[in-house]
């Protein structure tokens, strides 16, 4: 079930009101992240992306139809932005691969930092899930990253990824039991 507010959040930041889209933003932000790791498998990346999309959400908010939904809209936007940062590292390795040079640059170094001690076995946990998330099929791994990251309801996910709702029960009941057993073989 789709948010009641989002439509009146809408028409208010469809007539310029920043607050407005500000609880737009807030409302989908785990949603649109969610949609953007399941293909992006760096956080960093997808957090950036994240931002994109919302940046050009804000740009092009007169373009939403209000029957269409905003969250399908907004998905979209979403999936656009990805694949547009997917095909502009494509063309910089293809181009970086022509290049001769042996000298590594200062922003392709992997970051080493190690992370607060505190933190660090919730951490890998977190990872560890989410590694095991990522090598789950398409089909199963990305109706669970956008239910389960980002909140998203079944009306949206059914919208965005053309399924039915049964179809979209199906894959989450499966998806789940797969990860289950995935994580278990893993503890022993």
């Amino acid at each position: 079930m789709t948010n009641p507010d989002i439509p009146a959040l809408l028409l208010r930041a469809q007539n310029a009101d920043r607050p407005a889209f500000e609880k737009l933003v807030h409302l989908t932000a785990r949603m649109v992240y969610a949609q953007i790791a399941a293909t992006i498998k760096d956080r960093q990346k997808a957090e950036d992306l994240t931002q994109e999309t919302f940046l050009a959400a804000w740009k092009s908010l007169h373009s939403v139809n209000q029957s269409a939904g905003f969250n399908s809209w907004l998905l979209t936007i979403a999936r656009t932005t990805t694949l547009d940062a997917i095909k502009f590292e494509a063309r910089l390795k293809r181009r970086d691969q022509n290049k001769s040079s042996t000298q590594e640059t200062a922003d392709t170094l992997p970051d080493r930092a190690p992370s607060p001690p505190e933190n660090l076995e919730s951490t890998e946990a977190c990872n560890h899930a989410l590694r095991l998330l990522e090598e789950l099929p398409e089909e199963y791994r990305r109706p669970l990253m956008l239910r389960y990251l980002g909140g998203a309801d079944y009306q949206t996910i059914m919208q965005q990824l053309n399924l039915s709702d049964g179809a979209l029960r199906g894959l989450l009941n499966r998806g789940m039991a797969l990860l289950r057993e995935r994580m278990t073989k893993q503890e022993h």
